[in-house]
């Protein structure tokens, strides 16, 4: 067994290691924050796929932000690993697969990581790593899976999510009160039923609220928009592809309330402060929920079932009279383009009634 016991050491350059989607970069940022506060003259520097940079930008933690490519051949992998050997004092994996295990392995002279919980695949990454974590070993919300790091460095906790700044002006802001709407996950299988989305969106323009529809700008997301836009009856500001991941987060942060499904920009949404409602359906929410404005409990704000209402978070959860909700499954037909009979279920009214409930509340204090 690796050794556990907690390290006292003091580094001066740190590199954390996070190669998954856009939202898991956002989640790795209570840990940043933890060890930008232990250590507070440390460098940390952040390796990440360089199409989620956008997710720290302006983060005043991060020293430098090294972009890898989405899938990098074999030699630029080697150069990669020949070029940051040996650099820092300390280097973490936030995640328990290959790559990452062998980038902190190179990296640091002291490297964590988590290791996957199958003992033949996780014997050769013990001995490589200084120490390790099983991932998923506490079957808790992500943020709390990361910041299991600040344990074994016995250091405090940082719960709060640190969402990117921007030093350009958000272009053609709304001009009267307004409700974000992202309509669109990456994957169909994470997707409200569009009847859901008209009704809603016709219930905010009679409650005199400006519509402003977000996305990434990817042209059949776009074309998506377009036909829902074709159904309605009054105008709407379609905004998607229009914004960096900073202007986006302060368009969020200044509206009356956004709107979104299992997606990195509802938890993008959540981290400004504004009043979020999230749409759930095959996802485990204790897991996988937005993390709460303000929260910072030890264990998780939500329940694997039932919707809930924590801090500016209310959580919707889909249904299914197979009592399946949530399968962690990629939808009905295990595929990333299927449909969620749980989400397909979820009535328009009851988002519609949390809404109307969610607007009468003040915004969460910063």
């Amino acid at each position: 067994m690796p050794n556990q016991k907690p390290l006292n050491i003091h580094p001066k350059r740190i590199l954390v290691i996070t190669l998954r989607y856009l939202g898991d970069t956002l989640l790795v940022t209570p840990l940043i924050g933890a060890l930008k506060q232990a250590y507070t003259d440390a460098e940390i520097d952040v390796l990440l796929p360089a199409a989620n940079a956008g997710m720290l930008e302006g983060n005043p933690d991060i020293r430098q932000l090294i972009r890898l490519p989405s899938k990098p051949s074999l030699s630029q992998f080697v150069k990669l690993l020949f070029s940051i050997r040996r650099n820092y004092d300390l280097a973490i994996s936030t995640q328990a697969g290959d790559r990452p295990t062998l980038i902190a392995r190179a990296a640091g002279k002291t490297a964590l990581g988590f290791v996957p919980d199958e003992a033949g695949k996780a014997w050769w990454k013990n001995l490589l790593l200084d120490r390790t974590l099983v991932f998923g070993a506490d079957y808790d919300h992500a943020v709390l899976e990361n910041l299991r790091f600040c344990r074994v460095l016995n250091i405090e906790p940082s719960y709060r999510l640190t969402p990117p700044r921007s030093s350009k002006p958000m272009p053609h802001p709304p001009t009267k009160p307004y409700v974000v709407l992202h309509t669109m996950p990456q994957w169909r299988y994470k997707q409200w039923h569009r009847d859901g989305w008209l009704s809603l969106m016709e219930f905010l323009n009679r409650s005199g609220y400006q519509v402003v529809l977000t996305g990434s700008g990817q042209p059949a997301e776009l074309e998506s928009l377009r036909e829902l836009q074709q159904h309605l009856a009054f105008p709407v500001t379609n905004m998607a592809g229009q914004l960096s991941l900073a202007q986006l987060a302060e368009l969020i942060a200044q509206a009356a309330l956004f709107i979104g499904p299992d997606t990195g920009i509802t938890h993008l949404a959540t981290a400004t402060g504004t009043q979020t409602i999230a749409l759930y359906g095959p996802t485990d929410p204790k897991k996988w929920a937005p993390w709460p404005y303000g929260y910072a409990g030890p264990t998780s704000p939500f329940f694997k079932v039932g919707s809930k209402r924590i801090a500016n978070v209310y959580l919707l959860q889909g249904f299914s009279e197979r009592n399946c909700v949530p399968c962690q499954l990629e939808g009905c037909d295990r595929h990333r383009n299927s449909h969620s009979e749980c989400l397909d279920r979820l009535p328009a009214d009851k988002v519609i009634d949390t809404v109307a409930e969610a607007l009468k509340q003040n915004r969460p204090s910063i």
